[in-house]
């Protein structure tokens, strides 16, 4: 089986994982959103700021050092097991101990039991961590797909059940907890792998080589993603963290639908391509525009409808969280088109970029933070979007030069996209003040807003980029094929 099949067999697994999963994930979040307080995401929100900074130490590369090696051993896979489980048993009781002084920090005495609970998830996972890699390395994305939605359904049900029980907050920390006992689970019943109880010394620096520009790149993209929740939760409070939290949700899921579905197969398959350059580039240059084609008029499309989305979806309750979904739509535009350059730094050895490309933004976001907290959770939403477009070029600058596509060439092929989700945002919002503008019922204004939108974009992209649907047509072939005999290459 050639590369090229075995990477769209593994994203139209990853697409059913994605699609299946986060639908499941998305009726539980709306369910417990409408069951729950904004106060209750905030408490859980900060939690999570302090859980995801441990992880990253849990973490440490080791997973794409995996992945990425030619010359992977046993001893290798041994090594980064027990030293991801003894990790994980060690920020577990870490966790636990700190709890305390964290609730003190934020002043939210709440936050005590919960970081406590959270801290099983860091010796959950810590068993996980190799499997997975094994895993992604071999393709076998069936079986992580299976292990994801299975996960989400069942942790989706225990905090359901608890929230229709009264119990607030501890609903949102059984379902989590609950989705990572039950993927890990999983994970291990499919696996063929088990360890051996060796640790090497060499094995785990050839390891800590590779996997210590990838730990400095989590460090940094922790204070990237995760600073302002806790900067919002420390100054602002928990109830507009609540809001932010929500809306940043939703960008975070139309990511997992629309953009991760093919990046999880990107980095072993540009892995595998590194040392020809014109498979990679091809294969970059492909996955790029057709996940542009289908992130951007989601994107636009959000922003237009948000009002609607948000009544419909979570209640009048989370009315305050419309200007900050509109917002954050702008940068999930962006990210659509840079979410691939970490798999391509990493699968050329050139892991030292994703770093300082981090600490740019990093240093950004804290910039940004400090000028607009004073106005409020909306100016700080827009000092996000706008670090987000200010190193978008230098990154693209990047990845145009390590994949030689001029920049220019490469930019052009998102053109047709854009515009055509920006006449479909227009057409929608006019529909909206001049013809629905007498129609109360937000349900059908939302319903006809995204057919009208929907049908607009398809006309538009036919008319000025059929080659797009001859490529999705293409890649619906072979990912439905049951043999490779005419598979061709990249």
């Amino acid at each position: 089986m050639s590369i090229k099949e075995k990477a769209i067999k593994g994203a139209l697994w990853t697409t059913i994982q994605n699609w299946v999963a986060n639908a499941g994930g998305f009726v539980v979040f709306f369910v417990l959103a409408r069951l729950l307080k904004p106060e209750d995401f905030g408490l859980v929100a900060l939690a999570n700021v302090f859980l995801a900074f441990m992880q990253i130490f849990l973490e440490q590369g080791f997973a794409q050092a995996l992945i990425q090696r030619d010359d992977l051993e046993s001893e290798h896979l041994d090594t980064a097991f027990w030293t991801n489980l003894v990790i994980g048993a060690l920020l577990a009781l870490l966790s636990f101990i700190l709890a305390d002084e964290i609730a003190y920090l934020f002043k939210q005495p709440q936050l005590t039991p919960i970081l406590r609970c959270f801290s099983l998830i860091f010796l959950i996972n810590g068993l996980r961590g190799t499997q997975q890699a094994i895993l992604e390395r071999q393709f076998a994305f069936k079986v992580i797909a299976v292990r994801s939605i299975l996960g989400i359904v069942t942790g989706g049900m225990v905090g359901i059940i608890m929230a229709v029980s009264g119990c607030g907050v501890w609903s949102l920390i059984g379902q989590q907890l609950t989705n990572e006992l039950v993927g890990t689970v999983v994970l291990w019943k499919a696996s063929e792998w088990c360890p051996g109880l060796r640790f090497s010394f060499y094995h785990f620096k050839q390891l800590s080589k590779f996997g210590s520009n990838i730990l400095v790149f989590n460090f940094f993209s922790f204070f990237n993603t995760r600073l302002n929740d806790f900067l919002i939760g420390y100054f602002l409070g928990p109830v507009l963290l609540g809001y932010y939290a929500i809306s940043y949700r939703i960008l975070r899921i139309c990511i997992q639908l629309l953009v991760k579905t093919t990046s999880s197969v990107c980095l072993p398959t540009f892995s595998r391509l590194r040392d020809d350059r014109s498979r990679f580039r091809l294969a970059f240059y492909t996955v790029t525009r057709l996940t542009s084609a289908i992130a951007f008029p989601v994107f636009v499309g959000i922003a237009a409808l948000a009002p609607e989305l948000v009544v419909v979806m979570f209640g009048e309750q989370w009315l305050p969280s419309v200007p900050l979904i509109q917002l954050l739509a702008i940068a999930g535009i962006l990210r659509s088109v840079t979410f691939f350059k970490n798999s391509v730094l990493i699968a050329m050895g050139e892991p030292a970029w994703t770093v300082r490309l981090k600490v740019l933004s990093v240093v950004l976001n804290v910039i940004g933070f400090a000028i607009a907290y004073r106005w409020g959770i909306i100016a700080v939403t827009a000092a996000v979007v706008a670090r987000g477009i200010i190193v978008f070029p230098i990154g693209q600058w990047v990845i145009t030069r390590i994949v030689a596509i001029p920049l220019g060439t490469y930019l052009r092929q998102f053109a047709v996209p854009l515009t055509s989700s920006l006449v479909m945002m227009a057409v929608i919002l006019i529909t909206k003040k001049y013809v629905m503008s007498g129609i109360e019922t937000k349900m059908l204004v939302l319903s006809i807003g995204t057919f009208l939108g929907a049908a607009t974009y398809l006309i538009l992209i036919r008319i000025l980029s059929p080659k797009i649907f001859d490529d999705f047509l293409n890649i619906g072939r072979i990912a439905l094929s049951k043999s490779s005999q005419n598979t061709t290459n990249i």
